[in-house]
């Protein structure tokens, strides 16, 4: 859905450009807040988004980040702190005021008008000429590929059309930020990973900067250039999705942002090209240092899709090498899934690659090993 007219931004050619600015803080946020009572929604974010950057808040419900994005757009008013659009500072404007538009996950079209009328609701209300109506409406249906569908009404659409029509409205005004708030969750799981790629193709051909919001993982790390996890209000980490997922920070992030295994244990030895820890499941060799302290407790984090399995041992059993019982499996076409009771007890979990058509599949109830390469660990301090 759209926000309301009266919320909706003025024409981009309104609003100058100031110059000097830097893009890469085309918008800023410095210390935001926002309390409810006695809770803090949004507890002192700062960030800096890239003039054209897709920028995604992932997290679950309740950690701030749709209300982060209503005081983007002036739906809320910030408690303490301040926000700046191409270095004017924003906070204290109206909504309407602002060159920004949102589009929510309901995409509220108006169902009496027609797909042409409803891209050029917005337009008609900030009085622009005919000429440059018919012009852009035309231009936004081309850029949705609908504009054979121009004269249809919404309910004669199905869910991903009627997700591009609220889109070209919401592009069709110029806004110089376009925010979007969990825009496919209306969509089935199928139509909702093709309308991932559409959706980024379509913004990144206007140019315009977004900022999205999203609960969905895999809807963050294809749409989204770089991503925010947030979490009690704050942001945990930001960084590029290979980053955020490769490289996580806190064990948080490591365990919020797609699946792992996490073996605490204390750090046995730490040198620069190397560090060694010790759990219960078994003993890790890191291929690098982390300036840490001996005995100081640590968590390791190992990706599924990073391990091998077999009931055979590796040439190496001495570290990064734990051995088990398979207690279930599932086959998922392109993956099979193992999971592996180990002998502290704890379960791993393995994600095996089906490369060869018919591969020989490991039981349930084999004893098996399980190893990884020692770059493919990665520490996180406690």
């Amino acid at each position: 859905m759209n926000a309301p007219a009266s919320a909706r931004a003025a024409p981009a050619a309104s609003q100058a450009e100031k110059p000097g600015v830097d893009d890469a803080q085309f918008l800023r946020v410095e210390r935001l807040t926002k309390r409810f009572g006695e809770v803090a929604a949004v507890d002192d974010v700062s960030i800096s988004i890239a003039k054209g950057e897709i920028f995604a808040l992932l997290g679950s419900s309740g950690c701030g980040k749709s209300t982060l994005l209503r005081m983007l757009a002036g739906f809320e008013a910030p408690t303490t702190g301040s926000i700046y659009l191409e270095g004017r500072e924003i906070s204290g404007l109206r909504p309407f005021e602002r060159p920004i538009n949102m589009m929510f996950q309901s995409y509220a079209l108006f169902p009496h008008l027609s797909v042409w009328e409803n891209v050029a609701f917005g337009l008609k209300r900030h009085r622009q000429p005919r000429d440059r109506i018919a012009a852009q409406v035309e231009r936004m249906l081309a850029l949705v590929q609908l504009k054979a569908f121009a004269q249809r009404k919404p309910h004669q659409l199905s869910g991903g059309q009627q997700q591009r029509v609220a889109l070209a409205r919401s592009l069709a005004l110029e806004p110089r930020l376009l925010l979007l708030d969990e825009p496919l969750g209306a969509l089935d799981r199928k139509l909702r990973a093709q309308t991932q790629f559409e959706l980024h193709s379509i913004i990144k051909n206007v140019g315009v900067t977004c900022v999205l919001v999203t609960h969905d993982q895999e809807e963050a790390m294809t749409m989204a250039d770089r991503i925010a996890v947030m979490s009690t209000g704050r942001l945990v980490q930001v960084g590029a999705p290979r980053e955020i997922y490769e490289t996580p920070t806190s064990r948080f992030v490591a365990d919020f942002i797609g699946t792992v295994n996490l073996f605490d244990g204390l750090l046995v030895e730490d040198e620069v090209d190397h560090c060694v820890i010790q759990s219960a499941a078994g003993r890790f060799y890191i291929g690098h240092g982390i300036t840490g302290v001996k005995g100081q407790r640590v968590t390791v984090a190992l990706r599924p899709e990073k391990i091998e399995i077999g009931t055979q041992p590796p040439p190496r059993t001495d570290a990064n090498c734990l051995q088990g019982r398979v207690v279930e499996s599932a086959y998922f076409g392109a993956t099979s899934l193992y999971r592996v009771v180990l002998g502290d007890g704890a379960r791993l979990q393995v994600t095996v690659p089906n490369a060869q058509r018919h591969g020989e599949a490991i039981s349930v109830g084999a004893q098996v090993y399980a190893w990884c390469n020692p770059d493919s660990l990665v520490v996180l301090v406690n």
